[in-house]
């Protein structure tokens, strides 16, 4: 199912070029007039290439930006290992510069991907094929290439619009503003020729701009328009949640973990709009980072991982609901043997070679004197509560350490909080399906297949703690926390000898200086 886009993307890498960063580069296309897309062979290998752009950092990079840099995940050196420059400890006390290496990879990724989208529309209206599939194919990836200026406005703020290929000037920053204007311009534009997702659709458009997609992307720049623009546009949110609420073809699965397990795909019924991966497809690597090394016997593999990732102790100590079944997606305390579908045996797990049960300890102790750093003893490597969330691929191979778990970017269930967060801001709750919809209806939904207790009256900082168990490494965490004012809070760790930026102009990245060599009309953001 997942191998439909990866397929595509091959066939991509055979057939375009893109460039990401010197945009005054000449462009010599592969395709002349008796080669240009016409069947839909051709389309989905030409369109293909936005595809594997996306998935090549999306799971790493870019979701390091959005949660290395919040309480949600913390890359700590052991004894100097996985410092990597201190690039992730830089993330952590918001203290990274704009030559960092994932400010400058990021941009080049997500611009990249802006500089294809130009491209194939380029390559698609010159080809002779109908003008229906002509304009269906240019709203796919004027879609997508709104999702990418997303990404890159939400991350950098002002951000030069590119839509032109190839680029005869070096564009020109424009505010932040201006972009959500022209992001929320293109996607009310494209919404009328996406496709509805329905009963015998789901595979053929997974990890494909549907109506639902553009709605809930709308509804994510509607909930932070106040932060993007100092307009708030709560009202409009809750429009484009009722949007896709309306549709019935998408419902809240019944186990959570079924939704980020290796074989997830177009039959998770409240995915919108997800990232395929395979162990061929660089990108999804949370188990490659994210899993504690001593337990992959247990698990049913043997590769070569790291040991370093994990959550902070008060974030996780958000996870002490009743029966909540999001408990289970975390590493901690006393190990026992995993039962395959997300859960846990009565067997316990021992240390290799002792008869001494793992434990893993949520706190993070540093050594005194070294930045961010736990030592590399067995009972340092124990110590950082580990994600399985995405669930260990049990077919993982050495070759790649690679994970098949697609990524979500959007789901239902996030439509949902944020239409109750909007409600709880200022907009009038809303009827959907003969229900009206309050914030407290909106998340016991969610709690309810969670296993969890129902909430009364819920206001904004518990929704924040809700969105924290509900969309933990989703990429979310930044977004959220910026929102609500509270990105700048720090949680030192015992013998910390680094402190925070707590500047607020932190909230946005700075454009990176090797861009702003190759244009000197990109404007550098305050602060930098």
């Amino acid at each position: 199912m997942k191998k439909i886009i990866l397929l595509c993307a091959v066939l991509a890498v055979l057939t375009g070029t893109y460039s990401c960063t010197k945009l005054d580069v000449p462009v010599e296309s592969q395709y002349v007039k008796s080669n240009f897309p016409i069947t839909d062979a051709d389309y989905n290998a030409l369109l293909g290439t936005i595809y594997s752009n996306l998935s090549s950092s999306y799971a790493v990079p870019y979701w390091r930006m959005q949660e290395l840099s919040t309480d949600e995940a913390i890359l700590p050196a052991r004894d100097g290992n996985f410092d990597d420059g201190g690039q992730y400890r830089q993330l952590h006390y918001h203290t990274w510069t704009f030559d960092h290496a994932n400010v400058t990879g990021v941009w080049q990724w997500g611009f990249g991907g802006v500089n294809t989208c130009n491209r194939i529309i380029s390559v698609i209206n010159a080809s002779p094929s109908s003008e229906e599939k002509k304009t269906a194919s240019i709203a796919e990836v004027r879609a997508m290439r709104a999702l990418y200026n997303y990404f890159m406005m939400d991350l950098y703020g002002n951000i030069p619009l590119i839509t032109d290929f190839p680029v005869a000037n070096p564009p020109a920053t424009q505010s932040r503003a201006k972009a959500f204007q022209f992001i929320e311009s293109e996607l009310l534009n494209v919404i009328p020729l996406l496709p509805v997702k329905n009963g015998s659709n789901a595979t053929l458009y997974y990890g494909r701009p549907t109506k639902a997609m553009a709605f809930a992307l709308l509804e994510k720049m509607y909930l932070n328009a106040q932060v993007y623009t100092g307009t708030a546009k709560y009202t409009e949110a809750v429009a484009m949640a009722d949007s896709v609420l309306k549709n019935s073809n998408y419902s809240l699965d019944a186990k959570y973990r079924d939704i980020f397990l290796p074989n997830n795909g177009p039959l998770i019924n409240e995915t919108i709009f997800a990232i395929p991966y395979d162990q061929q497809i660089p990108g999804n690597q949370f188990t490659r980072f994210g899993f504690f090394y001593y337990l992959v016997n247990a698990y049913g593999f043997n590769v070569g991982l790291s040991i370093a990732m994990s959550t902070t102790p008060e974030f996780y100590n958000r996870f002490k609901l009743p029966g909540d079944v999001r408990t289970k997606t975390w590493l901690a305390g006393p190990q026992f043997a995993p039962d395959g579908g997300g859960g846990f045996t009565n067997q316990p797990v021992y240390y290799p070679g002792t008869t001494t049960q793992i434990y893993i300890e949520p706190k993070l102790t540093l050594v005194p004197g070294k930045p961010m750093d736990l030592g590399n003893t067995i009972a340092s490597q124990s110590e950082g509560v580990r994600s399985i969330k995405y669930y260990p691929d049990p077919t993982i191979i050495q070759a790649t350490r690679l994970n098949g778990n697609d990524v979500p970017v959007f789901r239902l269930a996030d439509v949902m909080m944020m239409k109750a967060e909007a409600i709880l801001r200022g907009a009038t709750a809303t009827t959907v399906n003969g229900e009206l919809q309050t914030p407290d209806v909106l998340v016991n939904k969610i709690r309810a297949r969670a296993g969890a207790p129902a909430v009364a009256g819920i206001d904004l900082d518990g929704l924040l703690d809700e969105r924290a168990r509900e969309f933990s490494w989703e990429a979310w965490r930044r977004n959220d926390l910026i929102r609500f004012g509270k990105f700048e809070v720090e949680y030192p760790l015992p013998n910390d000898v680094l402190t925070m930026d707590k500047s607020v102009t932190r909230r946005i990245y700075p454009v990176p200086a090797a861009e702003i060599r190759l244009n000197p009309n990109l404007v550098q953001n305050p602060g930098y």
